[in-house]
C-alpha cells in the first residue's frame, strides 16, 4: 500500500510503462494482422477501447468519490486491477503477427497458415511482397535519409495530437468546469459527459476511417478543434453568461478530437512504415506522444494560473491551425493500400 508520495510515483511509473508499452505493441500487431480495406476501423479500435476505459473511469470515480472519505483515491485507482489481469489472460490467446514471423524469423510456412484463416485472397502475393520489402530494405538501410519522411509524419502528428491540449482536458476536467462557475459535483458529473462523447464520436471515427480516409476526418476535426477552442478562449475573456457555454464548447471539442485525430493517429503511425522499421516507428510515434501529454498535462495549471484560461485555449486553438497546415502540406491518405505498398513510397 502507497504510504508517501514517492512510492505512489514509482508504482505510475510501472503502470506508465505498462500503458506505454501497450500502446506501441498494439496498433502495430492489430495493422500487421488486419486486411487493407478494414485495417482503419480495426486499428482505431484500439483508440475505441481507451476512450471506454476512460469513460468507465469517470463513471468508477463518481461512484467512488464518497466512498471510504479521504481513501477514495486508494479505490479509485486500485480497482484497475480487474481488467489489467484479464488482459494478461488474454494476451496467452494471441498469436505472433504474420509479417514479423516472416521479416524477423524467417517462419513463411506458420505465416502462410495465419493469413489462411483472416483471408482468402491473395494470399502467396502478399507473402511474396513482404518477401520482396526484405531485400529492399537491406540494400537501404545505410541511408537514412530514407526514412526520414515516416519518421517525421509520425513525431509531427504525436505532437500536434498533445498541443491541442486534449490530455490536459480530459485529466483536468473538473477543475475546468469549475473554473467556468460549475459546482464541484456538478463538474465532476460533467467529466463524465466528456467521456461520454470522446466514446460517441469514437464510434463514429470508426465508421467513417475507411470510408472517407484519414486525411478527410484530419481535415474536419482541425477545422472543429480551432472553432471550439476559440469558443472556449472566448468564452474565459468574456467572464459573464459566456461561461455557462464553456462545457457545450468542450464537449463539441472533445467530437472533433474523437473523430478525428485521436483516432487517425494510431492508425497512421502504424500504417506509414516499412515492416521492419514498424516497431522502431511506431515506439517513436508512441514516446512523442506520451512525451508530449506529460508535458501538456504539468504545465497546464501553471499556464492557466499564469496566461489564465482564455490565453491558453487560445494557444492550444493556434497550434490547431499549425496542424491543419501540416495536414495540408505534408500528410497522405493511406486508405485502401497495403503495408507493402506504403512502406515502399513513403
Amino acid at each position: 500500500m502507497t504510504t508517501d508520495w514517492h512510492i505512489f510515483l514509482f508504482f505510475r511509473l510501472i503502470g506508465g510503462i505498462g500503458v506505454g508499452a501497450s500502446s506501441i505493441a498494439a496498433p502495430l500487431y492489430i495493422s500487421e494482422i488486419a486486411p487493407a480495406k478494414v485495417r482503419g476501423r480495426l486499428v482505431a479500435m484500439f483508440q475505441f477501447n481507451i476512450v471506454l476505459g476512460i469513460l468507465i473511469a469517470f463513471l468508477s470515480n463518481y461512484i467512488i468519490t464518497d466512498f471510504d472519505g479521504e481513501n477514495n483515491w486508494r479505490w479509485m485507482l486500485g480497482v484497475e486491477i480487474l481488467p489489467a489481469l484479464v488482459f494478461i489472460l488474454l494476451m496467452f490467446t494471441v498469436p505472433k503477427s504474420p509479417r514479423w514471423l516472416i521479416v524477423k524469423r524467417g517462419l513463411v510456412a506458420e505465416a502462410r497458415y495465419f493469413f489462411e484463416r483472416i483471408e482468402s485472397e491473395r494470399i502467396e502475393e502478399k507473402i511474396a511482397d513482404i518477401q520482396a520489402t526484405i531485400a529492399q530494405n537491406d540494400s537501404q538501410k545505410a541511408r537514412y535519409s530514407h526514412y526520414k519522411r515516416p519518421f517525421f509524419l509520425a513525431i509531427m502528428l504525436a505532437i500536434f495530437n498533445q498541443v491541442s491540449g486534449i490530455n490536459a482536458i480530459i485529466y483536468y476536467a473538473p477543475r475546468i468546469f469549475e473554473m467556468a462557475g460549475l459546482g464541484k459535483s456538478a463538474a465532476l458529473l460533467s467529466s463524465v459527459g466528456v467521456g461520454t462523447t470522446n466514446f460517441i464520436f469514437t464510434l463514429l471515427a470508426i465508421f467513417f476511417i475507411d470510408r472517407l480516409g484519414r486525411r478527410l476526418l484530419m481535415h474536419i476535426g482541425s477545422v472543429g478543434l480551432i472553432v471550439t477552442l476559440f469558443m472556449v478562449a472566448f468564452s474565459f475573456y468574456s467572464e459573464n453568461e459566456q461561461m455557462a457555454r464553456v462545457p457545450i464548447y468542450l464537449f463539441l471539442y472533445i467530437g472533433f478530437f474523437a473523430f478525428s485525430q485521436g483516432a487517425v493517429i494510431w492508425v497512421f503511425i502504424a500504417e506509414i512504415f516499412p515492416n521492419d522499421l514498424r516497431a522502431i516507428g511506431q515506439s517513436v510515434g508512441s514516446f512523442t506522444h506520451w512525451i508530449m501529454a506529460a508535458i501538456i498535462a504539468a504545465i497546464f495549471p501553471a499556464l492557466t494560473a499564469v496566461a489564465g484560461p482564455g490565453n491558453t485555449f487560445a494557444l492550444f486553438a493556434t497550434m490547431m491551425i499549425f496542424q491543419w497546415i501540416f495536414v495540408f502540406v505534408w500528410m497522405p491518405e493511406t486508405k485502401g493500400r497495403t503495408l507493402e505498398d506504403l512502406g515502399q513510397s513513403l
